[in-house]
């Protein structure tokens, strides 16, 4: 009688869930994105969150929580009810920030449900349009000429961009200022006012000042060109192997989300990628969208997380 009753428990439990799912959302839910507005994860998240709020018939609130490479926006979702009423969307600076900061307000691997990829895309190398550096070569001429003498932005430590700068530092053996900033469009506003002289911008942030010919793009951080700019070298092209840093984006909920409800999320945020506005969207900002189902973004998401710390620590940053 005991095992009957307990396997009843059990099983209106898992109906409970399924049923939890199946009707979700019935409110609005709540998106946390991790940069500034305008940033790359800002673009690429209003992108999709406009689609799913679409194919969910509620609202899909964006709130952006910047600073501290991420982490701050992140420490709200991950003291969020596991409903799937609050959400965040952030880039690989998720698994960037452990090596980073010796004291997270969260465990990266154990407070959060990995539900899904969105899009990945190249950091761009870029400089001033005016300026004396029509190459990578250039920029790292002078920089070897004038040790501590130029300054490279970022978008804060513990970013995908702060990883791309130290990749870059190690790979050249330069010696810069590196000045961080809470996201993206603020290093660009720095750049054009010359207190910035490179960055490795997000493409999809910075395209826009790319084509009107604002921002001189002379590198990009994948191991292939990028359709948005195919006469931009790769790394090793430009003579600096050991700086392909792609950047990502993802989605992720708190933990103890239920199976069901992290399976269903997952499922429409693939089918949302797959939509044609969406899709072209994405492609014209310089993204390629991802597909994986949740074991498999975890799976990514240790991998990078080792892959990082190896990294800063070859470079010597240790947690702080």
């Amino acid at each position: 009688m005991r095992f009957l009753k307990t396997f009843a428990a059990a099983a209106l439990a898992g109906f409970a869930l399924l049923a939890q799912a199946q009707g979700y959302p019935n409110k609005p839910v709540r998106v946390i994105i991790s940069f500034t507005p305008g940033s790359s994860t800002d673009i690429v998240g209003r992108i999709v969150g406009a689609k799913l709020s679409e194919m969910w018939g509620q609202p899909v609130i964006a709130e952006n929580r910047a600073g501290a490479g991420g982490s701050i926006g992140s420490a709200v979702v991950a003291k969020a009810d596991p409903d799937g009423y609050t959400l965040l969307i952030n880039s690989n600076a998720h698994c960037v920030n452990p090596a980073i900061y010796a004291q997270l307000p969260y465990d990266t691997l154990k407070d959060f449900s990995d539900i899904a990829p969105l899009a990945v895309q190249p950091n761009v190398l870029t400089v001033r349009p005016d300026g004396a550096y029509k190459t990578v070569a250039d920029l790292v001429a002078a920089a070897k000429a004038k040790p501590g003498a130029l300054n490279i932005g970022h978008a804060g430590i513990g970013s995908g961009t702060h990883l791309t700068t130290e990749k870059f530092i190690a790979a050249t053996g330069i010696k810069i200022v590196q000045v961080p900033f809470k996201g993206t469009p603020e290093v660009i506003t720095a750049m054009f006012s010359g207190n910035v002289d490179a960055y490795w911008a997000p493409i999809s942030a910075a395209m826009g000042s790319i084509r009107g010919g604002k921002l001189r793009p002379l590198a990009v951080s994948t191991t292939k060109r990028n359709a948005q700019l195919p006469d931009v070298p790769t790394p090793q092209e430009a003579g600096i192997a050991g700086t392909e840093s792609p950047l990502w984006f993802g989605l992720w909920g708190p933990a103890k989300m239920a199976p069901e409800l992290v399976t269903k999320i997952n499922a429409d945020v693939r089918k949302a990628l797959t939509d044609p506005t969406v899709k072209e969207r994405l492609t014209n900002g310089g993204n390629e969208t991802m597909d994986m189902s949740p074991q498999q973004f975890a799976a990514l998401i240790r991998s990078e997380i080792d892959d990082y710390s190896r990294v800063l620590k070859a470079a010597g940053i240790k947690p702080q």
